[in-house]
């Protein structure tokens, strides 16, 4: 899952879920099959909704699949995105930050 840093932290987490089970319900198969291999989850993070739409561009060229989240508590702006588990996607995605990587508890 990528979510976007501009958001507080409390909705970074659940924005993030919210993309991974609308992932989880449009494409079964691919759930399962991530489920049955591997079931690792990652949370990324993007600066902003720019970034996020950026990265659907180039996972659209691409052909990777994806589900983005659209909150409509903020006015249906993109907040998250789940991408499928792929070695196309993990190369998409090797150069983001962990989600809050930057907050040490």
């Amino acid at each position: 899952m990528v979510v976007r840093q501009d958001l507080p932290l409390s909705y970074q987490g659940v924005q993030g879920a919210h993309a991974a089970i609308d992932f989880q319900h449009q494409h079964p198969e691919l759930a399962k099959e991530w489920q049955t291999k591997s079931n690792y989850l990652i949370f990324l993070s993007v600066k902003d909704e720019s970034s996020l739409e950026k990265l659907i561009t180039k996972a659209d060229q691409r052909s990777i699949i994806y589900t983005p989240f659209h909150e409509p508590d903020i006015g249906n702006e993109l907040t998250a995105v789940a991408f499928e588990p792929s070695d196309v996607s993990k190369k998409l995605l090797s150069n983001l930050p962990l989600m809050r990587k930057e907050i040490t508890i």
